[in-house]
C-alpha cells in the first residue's frame, strides 16, 4: 500500500514537471514589426520566436479588422496582450497551452440614482418608479431621492404619484448622472372634463347637457351670492321673481331648473309670513357638494372664495346616477383644495355698500297728496254732509304743508349699509400630505335698520398620499345668525299719509293723526313699534367632517370610499312687548288679558344626517382606440330631526322677555321628529371609440324609508349616444370647424317632495283622556301603502361647436320632460274623518330649447375681447290632474265667493287677498298660468265692468266660476348677454340678464290705484289718470268713488313682461407678480370694484320689494397672497 502512494506522487510531479518545460520562460521577449497584418499572422509571429504552443479558432477573427505592432525585446505575454485586448480578445494558459478566447468582462448591474420634485422644486416622498413592462421598481424616500439597479444599459422608467401625471422616460443606465424629474399636478380644466359628482368624465366623450362655471367666473358676477350669480351662465337656471321681500338678506331664494315640475304648497295654503317656500318643494335642483348633498341655505351661505368649480347637471344622461334625486336638475359643487408646497397665505375682503332702490315707487309728496284728495272729490259737500267738518278736515291738513310737514315716510326706516365678508386659506404641505385651514365672515345688514345676517365658518382639510392610497378628510364649522328688522314691514310705510308726521314736540307719536287702518282707525306709528323690545332672530351651527378614500389598486382599478356625518343646532326667538299693537291677546282691562300680554316664541332643532358610499371604478384604453370607464357602487344615507317650540305669554315689561318672565306657556309645547332612510345600488359605463363614437349607460335603484311599504324601492336609468364628427377624417385640422359634436340620451329620474311619514297611517296619543285601559290613541293621518317616487322621463338631444381656431362656440340643446305619478292630496267624504290622502295622480310636461354663443372677437399679445350669451325657452304644460286639484279648484271659487256676495249688495269685506289672482289647475294649461275673468274693459256708458264669460256670454259682474288663463309668468325667453374685455393686467367684465314674452299681474295698478284708498293711505300718482268720470268717457280704470268696492282678479290687470337688469359690471387690476414680489414679497395682488342693479329697466312699472325694498350695490375687493 505504501508503494502505490509513493508510485502516485511520482507521476504527479512528472506531470508538473512536464508542463513547465512546456511553457517558455517569462523572460523571453520579442521584437515584431509588422504593419496591417491580421492577427493570426502575428500570432504566428509570437510562436516562432517563443516556442510557445497556441490554441484558437481562426474563425473567431473574420470582420477582425488588420493591426499593426511595433515592440522590441518586449517580454511576449505583454505583446499578445497588445494585439489581442484592443480587438476584444484575451488569453489564458491551460496545461502549458496558450488559449485564446473573446474577451470577457465581469457583467454588473448598472445603478440609477435621481430625484423626483414638484414645479415648486419640492421632493415627492413615497413616488413611484418602475422600469416599464417590468416588475422592478422602488419608491422615493423623504428627500424624494431613489436608487434603482436595472440589467439593460437602456431602459425606460415610469414615475408616477397620487394626482399628478405619469411621466415616461428613457433612461441611458450607463451614465452615472444622477436624474432630476419633475412631476406636474393632474389638473383637468373644467374644458376638459365634466364634474359628475361620483366621478370626472372626459368632456369630449359626455353625451350629457351640463353647464360648467369657474369659480374665478362666478365671483366676477358676485363675491358674496353664488345662486344669484349662477343665472347668468345658464338660461335654464332661473330664480323665481319675489316682489315682496326684495333684498331681504334672510330671505332665501326659490329656483328651478328647465321648468316646474311639480305643484307644491298651494296658494290657499301657504303661510304668508314665510319667505320661503324650500320645504318638501317639487321644483328644487339638488345641491351636491364635494360628493354629497347639502341644503340650498347651506349653499346660500357659502363663501364663493372657497368654490373652485360649479357643474349644472341637466339631462337624464347627466343627472341618472343620483335617482331620486335628479328629476330638477343637479348642481354639483367642487371646492378649492389645498396644494403642496411652501406655506401660501390668501386673504380676500369684500366690501359693500349697499342702498336702497326705490324706482318701483311712485307716491304723492304731501302737497300732490292733499290736491289728489281734492280732485277725487273727498271734500266736495253734498247732501247730508257737514261742511264744518269737511273744511275743518282740509284746513287741518293743508295747515301741515303750510308748517313744512312732507314726510317721506319710505326712508325712515332705511340706510345705506356697509357690508363687509373677510376669507383666509392658509395652505401647504408636501406632495404626500397637504393641509389647508380656511376662515371666513360675511356680515351683510341690509337696507332695512337692524336687519342682518352674520355667518361664520372655520375648516380644516388634510390631503394624505403615499404609493397608491389617498386619504382626504375636511371638517368644517359654520355658525349663521339671521336678524330680522325691529322696524316691522316696509309696506307699513309706503301707505302713511305724508302730511303725517313722527314725532310731536320731538316725542315720537303712539298714533298717527291723519293715516287710518283698513278698518278706518287711526294707524299706529311704525316708528314707535321699532323703538318697542321687540325682537326676531335665528341662528344655526353646523359642524360637517367628509372623509373620503381612494386606493389605486392598479393603473386600471380603483377604489374609492366616502363617509359623511352632519350635525345641525337650529334655534330661533321671537319676543313681541307687551306695548305692542301685535301681541297675540289685546291688554285692554275690559277684555281682562292685561297679566297675559307679551309673546315669546321659541324653537330648537337638531338635525344628524351621515352618508356613505363605495365605489369601484375601472378605466382602461385598448388597442389605442377603445376606451372604456365603468363604475359600480353602494350608498347609503339616514337623517333624524327633532323640533320643539313653545308659545310664552304674559311679560311685564319689554326689559324682561326671558321665558321664566312669563306668567304662561300657551297651550302645550309641540315636538316633532322623523327619520328617514334610504340605500342604492348604482353602476355607470362610458364607452369611445377612437373619439368619435360615445355611448353613456347608467342604472340607479333606490329605497327610501318615506315611501309606502308596497313602493320602497324604484330603477332610475339613463343610456345617451354621441358623434365627435371633428374626429372624421375630413374634418380632422380643418381650421374652420374645431368642433361638431352630435349628442342624445333618454332616461328616468325621480324625486322626493312630501312630508316625512305621508305614506304611513298616523295615530295621536291622548295623554289627557286615561282610561281603564290606560291612555287612548285616535288616528291622525291616513297612510298609502302604494305611495311611490314622482318620475320624469328625460329626453334630450345636443349639439356642440367651435369655429375659426376656437375662436366661436356655439351650443344648443333641445329637451322634453314629462313628470309622472305626481304626489297629490285626493279628497275623502267627511264621512271618513280625515280630508285628504297622499296618492300619486297628476302629470307635467316641460319642453325647450337652450342657446349657447360665445366668441373671441379679438384677441393679441395684449388684448381680449369676448362676447356671450345665452337664451331659453320653455313651454309647461298640465297633462293630468287628480280629483284633488279639481276640488281646490273649488275652494278657490269659494275663497271669492265670499267677497262676491258682499258686492251683490255694494258692500265690500275689503280685504286686499281678494285682489290676488290664486293660481288654479286644468289640464292643457300651465303651472304658470295666470287665472282671472277676462275683461272688456270699462263699459264708456255705465263706467262698470264688462267681463266675457266662458261660454262666450257678456256680464257686468264677477264670477268666479268663470275664471280662465289670461297670461303666463313664465316668459317666452330669457338669458343673459355680456362682454370680458382685457387689457394686459386689466379686465373688464359687464353682465346683464333680460327676459321677454311673459305676463305679469301688475297687483300695484289695483292696490294703489283702482282700489286706492285715498282718504286712509299715500297712493300712486297715477291714481287719477285715465278715470271713467262720465259716460263716453273711454278710459281704463273705474270711477275713483267705485275704489271702495274691491276689483276681484282680471284681465285687464295683465301686463306684458320684459325687463333687462345689469347683474354685473366688474373692473379689476391684477399687480405684475414681479413687481409686487420684488417690493411687497407677495405672490399675488389683485383689486376689483364691481355693481349691480343700478341698471334695471321694466316695462311693467310696479312696486317690487313690498315687505323689504330692493337695492343696489356697489362692491370693492381685495385678493392678496402671501
Amino acid at each position: 500500500m505504501r508503494e502505490k502512494r509513493w508510485l502516485l506522487c511520482f507521476l504527479v510531479a512528472v506531470c508538473c514537471t512536464f508542463s513547465t518545460w512546456a511553457l517558455p520562460s517569462q523572460d523571453k521577449t520579442v521584437t515584431l514589426n509588422l504593419h496591417n497584418v491580421s492577427i493570426e499572422t502575428v500570432l504566428d509571429a509570437v510562436k516562432k520566436q517563443t516556442g510557445v504552443n497556441m490554441l484558437y479558432n481562426s474563425q473567431m477573427f473574420k470582420g477582425v479588422p488588420p493591426v499593426s505592432i511595433n515592440a522590441k525585446n518586449e517580454k511576449w505575454e505583454v505583446a499578445l496582450k497588445l494585439i489581442l485586448n484592443p480587438q476584444g480578445f484575451d488569453y489564458v494558459v491551460k496545461d502549458g497551452i496558450v488559449v485564446v478566447r473573446k474577451l470577457q468582462t465581469e457583467k454588473r448591474d448598472n445603478r440609477i440614482h435621481g430625484t423626483v420634485i414638484d414645479s415648486n422644486k419640492e421632493p415627492i416622498p413615497g413616488a413611484s418608479v418602475i422600469v416599464k413592462g417590468t416588475r422592478t421598481g422602488t419608491s422615493t424616500n423623504i428627500e424624494g431621492e431613489f436608487t434603482l439597479d436595472v440589467k439593460s444599459d437602456k431602459v425606460t422608467l415610469e414615475i408616477s404619484f397620487i394626482g399628478m401625471k405619469k411621466q415616461t422616460l428613457q433612461v441611458d443606465a450607463t451614465r452615472r448622472k444622477s436624474l432630476e424629474i419633475t412631476l406636474v399636478d393632474d389638473v383637468k380644466t373644467l374644458e376638459d372634463v365634466v364634474v359628475t359628482g361620483y366621478s370626472n368624465v372626459r368632456k369630449t366623450s359626455f353625451t350629457g347637457s351640463s353647464t360648467q362655471i369657474t369659480g374665478d367666473d362666478l365671483r366676477k358676477v358676485s363675491q358674496t351670492n353664488v345662486i344669484d350669480a349662477m343665472q347668468s351662465f345658464d338660461p335654464s337656471f332661473r330664480l323665481m321673481t319675489n316682489t315682496q321681500f326684495g333684498s331681504d338678506p334672510n330671505a332665501l331664494p326659490e329656483m328651478y331648473i328647465r321648468g316646474r315640475s311639480g305643484v307644491g304648497v298651494r296658494d290657499l295654503d301657504k303661510d304668508q309670513l314665510s319667505k320661503s317656500n324650500l320645504e318638501n318643494n317639487p321644483n328644487l335642483p339638488t345641491f351636491i357638494m364635494d360628493g354629497f348633498e347639502v341644503s340650498i341655505e347651506k349653499v346660500y351661505d357659502l363663501d364663493p372664495t372657497r368654490i373652485e368649480s360649479m357643474t349644472i347637471l341637466k339631462d337624464a344622461a347627466a343627472t341618472a346616477i343620483y335617482g331620486s334625486r335628479a328629476a330638477n336638475g343637479v348642481v354639483v359643487i367642487t371646492t378649492v383644495a389645498p396644494k403642496p408646497g411652501e406655506v401660501r397665505v390668501s386673504y380676500n375682503f369684500t366690501g359693500t355698500l349697499e342702498m336702497p332702490d326705490l324706482r318701483d315707487y311712485n307716491l304723492a309728496n304731501a302737497s300732490e297728496k292733499l290736491e289728489i284728495e281734492r280732485l277725487a272729490g273727498l271734500f266736495d259737500v253734498s247732501a247730508g254732509d257737514n261742511m264744518g267738518n269737511i273744511i275743518n278736515s282740509y284746513s287741518k291738513k293743508y295747515a301741515q304743508i303750510r308748517k313744512g310737514v312732507d314726510t317721506n315716510w319710505l326712508v325712515l326706516p332705511l340706510r345705506n349699509s356697509f357690508d363687509h365678508k373677510h376669507s383666509v386659506y392658509v395652505e401647504g404641505g408636501t406632495q404626500n400630505l397637504r393641509y389647508g385651514v380656511d376662515a371666513s365672515y360675511n356680515g351683510t345688514k341690509g337696507v332695512m335698520k337692524g336687519s342682518s345676517r352674520d355667518r361664520y365658518s372655520v375648516g380644516f382639510s388634510l390631503d394624505y398620499r403615499m404609493k397608491s392610497l389617498q386619504v382626504k378628510n375636511t371638517v368644517s364649522f359654520t355658525h349663521t345668525k339671521s336678524t330680522e328688522s325691529p322696524y316691522g314691514s316696509f309696506s307699513d310705510y309706503t301707505s302713511m299719509q305724508p302730511y303725517d308726521t313722527p314725532y310731536e314736540d320731538g316725542i315720537l307719536v303712539e298714533q298717527l293723526a291723519f293715516s287710518k287702518t283698513d278698518r278706518n282707525s287711526a294707524a299706529n306709528n311704525p316708528l314707535y313699534e321699532a323703538t318697542l323690545a321687540n325682537y326676531d332672530w335665528n341662528a344655526y351651527d353646523e359642524i360637517t367632517n367628509n372623509l373620503s378614500l381612494n386606493w389605486y389598486l392598479t393603473d386600471y382599478w380603483t377604489v374609492r370610499g366616502q363617509f359623511s356625518v352632519t350635525r345641525k343646532y337650529a334655534n330661533s326667538e321671537k319676543f313681541i312687548d307687551p306695548l305692542s299693537s301685535k301681541t297675540s291677546v289685546l291688554g285692554e282691562s275690559s277684555s281682562g288679558n292685561e297679566d297675559k300680554v307679551g309673546d315669546l316664541y321659541t324653537t330648537n332643532g337638531n338635525n344628524l344626517d351621515w352618508n356613505a358610499n363605495a365605489f369601484l371604478y375601472y378605466t382602461r384604453t385598448f388597442e389605442k382606440k377603445h376606451n372604456l370607464n365603468v363604475s359600480i357602487g353602494w350608498e347609503a344615507s339616514a337623517g333624524s330631526q327633532d323640533n320643539t317650540s313653545a308659545h310664552y305669554r304674559g311679560f311685564s315689561s319689554g326689559q324682561f322677555h326671558s321665558l321664566n318672565y312669563a306668567s304662561e306657556i300657551y297651550k302645550k309645547p309641540t315636538r316633532t321628529e322623523g327619520t328617514s332612510r334610504m340605500v342604492s345600488v348604482l353602476a355607470t359605463a362610458n364607452y369611445t371609440w377612437n373619439d368619435i363614437y360615445l355611448a353613456d349607460v347608467s342604472v340607479r335603484f333606490d329605497g327610501s324609508s318615506a315611501f309606502g311599504s308596497n313602493q320602497r324601492w324604484a330603477p332610475f336609468f339613463s343610456g345617451g349616444l354621441g358623434v365627435n364628427l371633428h374626429n372624421y377624417d375630413f374634418l380632422k385640422g380643418n381650421n374652420w370647424v374645431n368642433k361638431l359634436k352630435v349628442r342624445g340620451s333618454y332616461g328616468r329620474t325621480g324625486k322626493v317632495n312630501f312630508p316625512s311619514y305621508a305614506a304611513t297611517t298616523m295615530y295621536e296619543t291622548l295623554f289627557d283622556e286615561w282610561y281603564a285601559t290606560g291612555y287612548g290613541a285616535v288616528l291622525k293621518a291616513l297612510g298609502n301603502k302604494d305611495l311611490t317616487w314622482e318620475k320624469t322621463d328625460k329626453f334630450n338631444i345636443g349639439v356642440e361647436t367651435q369655429f375659426f381656431d376656437r375662436r366661436l362656440t356655439v351650443e344648443a340643446d333641445y329637451y322634453y320632460e314629462k313628470t309622472i305619478d305626481l304626489v297629490n292630496d285626493v279628497s275623502l267624504s267627511n264621512t271618513s274623518g280625515f280630508s285628504t290622502y297622499k296618492s300619486n295622480m297628476g302629470e307635467v310636461m316641460n319642453k325647450g330649447f337652450e342657446l349657447t354663443v360665445r366668441t373671441d372677437v379679438y384677441r393679441n399679445r395684449d388684448w381680449i375681447v369676448a362676447l356671450w350669451g345665452n337664451m331659453a325657452h320653455n313651454t309647461n304644460k298640465i297633462l293630468k290632474i287628480s280629483d284633488s286639484q279639481k276640488a281646490y279648484n273649488q275652494r278657490v271659487a269659494e275663497f271669492y265667493k265670499k267677497e262676491q256676495d258682499a258686492q251683490n249688495i255694494n258692500y265690500s269685506l275689503k280685504d286686499a287677498n281678494y285682489s290676488v289672482p290664486i293660481a288654479q289647475y286644468e289640464e292643457g294649461q300651465s303651472l304658470t298660468s295666470i287665472w282671472a275673468v277676462k275683461s272688456l274693459g270699462i263699459d264708456p256708458t255705465t263706467g262698470k265692468e264688462i267681463y266675457l264669460n266662458r261660454d262666450g256670454t257678456v256680464s257686468d259682474k264677477w264670477d268666479a266660476t268663470q275664471e280662465v288663463v289670461v297670461g303666463n309668468t313664465e316668459p317666452k325667453f330669457n338669458g343673459a348677454f355680456g362682454v370680458n374685455l382685457t387689457y394686459r393686467e386689466w379686465s373688464l367684465f359687464a353682465s346683464f340678464l333680460y327676459e321677454w314674452g311673459g305676463q305679469e299681474y301688475n297687483q300695484t295698478l289695483v292696490d294703489r290705484v283702482e282700489n286706492a284708498a285715498i282718504e286712509r293711505g299715500n297712493v300712486d300718482l297715477r291714481v287719477l289718470t285715465d278715470r271713467w268720470q262720465k259716460p263716453g268717457d273711454v278710459a281704463q280704470f273705474k270711477n275713483i268713488k267705485d275704489s271702495k268696492l274691491t276689483t276681484l282678479p282680471t284681465s285687464r290687470f295683465v301686463q306684458d313682461k320684459s325687463y333687462i337688469r345689469l347683474s354685473a359690471l366688474t373692473l379689476s387690476y391684477d399687480f405684475k407678480r414681479e413687481w409686487i414680489r420684488k417690493y411687497l414679497g407677495m405672490n399675488m395682488l389683485r383689486l376689483e370694484a364691481s355693481s349691480s342693479d343700478f341698471i334695471n329697466w321694466n316695462s311693467i312699472r310696479q312696486e317690487r320689494g313690498l315687505s323689504y325694498p330692493k337695492s343696489w350695490k356697489v362692491n370693492f375687493s381685495i385678493k392678496a397672497q402671501f
